[in-house]
């Protein structure tokens, strides 16, 4: 066994395990902050520093080019920097005492000491494969690493596959049903949660889940694989409620798990959210190891938690942190917001903050509201339909979280209010944002000022509001409730409420006296607005308890 563990005379020298976004940005900005340290980088895969995020788009085709996915190789590491980076270099154990980490090369076998000043962890999440009836098999992916998309890419061009099951509907799960699907195969989604994309409200997945089956994709929720059949390959995947879906290749996007044995060995702390914990400065509980990206926890900058957010934005940055430390440096990473965005066939979601799932969780008083919106003016070619969420705390209108999901601009909406979480805002700031307009990129009043109007209505006790969700469990329990739709007579043949009456907007001044003041109200419309214009009308017409059908009907559907 080899012994590196003499660093030069007056150096400090800095290890960094992992790279990608990580280990790659803490390595980086180590040299930055000081351009005399000895800088090693171990990572055990083939690739030191690749975009993770655009796998799913290298295996669709979109991304036609592998070496576009490389960052960044050991030579251009060490042309740039001057730092030494082995891949295929697995780092077996810390040996904190001795300020040294044991090496295996993963080619050749051998083992050898590399002694550290500073050590940085950044060993990743490993894509998580249920221990399934039927596996290993040839044709189970995942889609983690460049490896991982070139075989689905190999078996696709080999087989011609047909059919594809994509296990999971998070982020990389969609990302990857479209994929699949723009490589002309039939995908089938399956999800055990009751909806896709779980990290946003049922109500604004669902938009989401009926884009999917309009563009042909089969979804199947609150089910789950038992078993996969077949002979050498796997034909078809079982699932509990006792479907049998027949596939030509899985993918498998349920999760990931942070690698932590070397942390637990080494007698590190783990945090109660499973993740190392770390400081605001990216420091472990040893402090000459530091640890940054999918293994370490994050402050939730909403609820203060600590949580695991697995994610290529907070992993850079965390990495900087930690090298820019492990340097010698003084940088601090305060937290997240869970900021993310996805698209699949021309639909895009966005989330920020915590939604009305999380708010209820973290034990928060708070208020929702819907509002849709045009992406930009109407009367501007193109224009399509914008969903928003806010999820506002009760009592003293901050923002809490939001949820957007359109066709084009949806990127832009969340990241100003994304902003707006940073800024410690509320609803009632959002009313006065100054925000850029043009009829082809917006309206005068953008949607992001929409949904601060109507929150802000909501929040200074100008309108009450009931959710979908409330409204059906009051009328599960009986409650006395008068139902006004007061969408057009047209509209209202097309499918309403049960128990609704249908009172037009434009006749409500004249047909009060058909409604009971005294009963308990609920008016609603298609998006909110007009039902929002009949609850006014109402409540300065003698009637006490008026609400409106928060988002209308357009929330309100299966």
């Amino acid at each position: 066994m080899g012994d590196r563990s003499e660093g030069h005379e007056g150096r400090r020298t800095i290890v960094v395990i992992g790279g990608v976004a990580g280990g790659a940005g803490a390595a980086a900005k180590a040299r930055r902050t000081d351009e005399h340290a000895e800088i090693v980088v171990f990572e055990r895969g083939p690739h030191v520093s690749f975009a993770n995020c655009g796998l799913p788009m290298y295996v669709g085709g979109e991304i036609a080019r592998r070496d576009d996915l490389l960052l960044q190789t050991p030579e251009s590491f060490w042309r740039r920097f001057r730092i030494r980076v082995h891949v295929r270099h697995e780092v077996v154990r810390i040996d904190r005492a001795g300020r040294r980490v044991e090496v295996r090369d993963l080619t050749s076998g051998a083992t050898f000491w590399q002694g550290y000043t500073a050590l940085v962890l950044a060993p990743g999440a490993g894509a998580i494969v249920p221990p399934w009836p039927g596996l290993p098999a040839p044709n189970v992916f995942t889609v983690k690493t460049v490896p991982d998309s070139d075989a689905i890419r190999a078996w696709i061009a080999e087989r011609s596959p047909r059919r594809a099951v994509v296990v999971g509907a998070g982020f990389i799960g969609l990302e990857t049903a479209e994929a699949l699907q723009r490589r002309g195969l039939h995908v089938t989604i399956v999800e055990a949660l009751p909806q896709v994309a779980p990290t946003f409200d049922a109500d604004v997945a669902v938009l989401i889940e009926r884009h999917l089956r309009e563009q042909g994709v089969d979804v199947i929720t609150g089910d789950a694989i038992t078993r996969l059949e077949g002979g050498t390959a796997v034909e078809a995947v079982a699932l509990a409620s006792g479907k049998l879906i027949p596939t030509d290749l899985v993918v498998v996007s349920v999760g990931v798990r942070p690698e932590l044995k070397l942390a637990r060995d080494a007698g590190l702390a783990i945090g109660a959210a499973g993740g190392i914990a770390v400081d605001d400065r990216q420091r472990t509980s040893d402090p000459s190891i530091f640890a940054a990206g999918d293994a370490t926890e994050v402050t939730h900058l909403v609820t203060g938690a600590k949580v695991r957010l697995p994610m290529a934005g907070p992993a850079n940055k965390q990495g900087r942190v930690a090298g820019c430390n492990a340097a010698g440096g003084d940088m601090r990473f305060p937290g997240v917001y869970g900021t993310a965005i996805v698209e699949v066939l021309g639909l895009v979601a966005a989330r920020t903050g915590l939604s009305a799932r999380e708010a209820a969780a973290a034990g928060l008083a708070f208020d929702v509201s819907y509002t849709h919106s045009l992406d930009h003016a109407g009367y501007y070619p193109g224009a399509e339909m914008m969903h928003l969420k806010l999820v506002v705390e009760r009592g003293t209108a901050r923002l809490l979280g939001a949820q957007v999901v359109g066709e084009r601009g949806v990127d832009k909406r969340i990241d100003v209010l994304a902003t707006a979480l940073a800024a410690g805002m509320k609803v009632t700031d959002l009313e006065n944002l100054d925000l850029a307009y043009a009829p082809q990129f917006s309206s005068a009043k953008d949607p992001v000022v929409m949904a601060g109007f109507v929150a802000a209505n909501v929040a200074r006790g100008e309108i009450a509001t009931v959710t979908c969700a409330e409204l059906r469990g009051r009328v599960a329990d009986g409650a006395d409730l008068q139902l006004v739709d007061v969408r057009t007579p047209a509209e209202f043949a097309t499918g309403h409420l049960p128990g609704a009456r249908s009172v037009p907007i434009d006749e409500l001044r004249d047909r009060l006296g058909e409604l009971d003041p005294a009963r308990p109200t609920v008016v609603y419309c298609k998006v909110g607005f007009r039902g929002y214009l009949a609850a006014r009308l109402l409540q300065q017409s003698g009637f006490g308890a008026v609400e409106n059908l928060s988002g209308g009907l357009l929330v309100c559907q299966e």
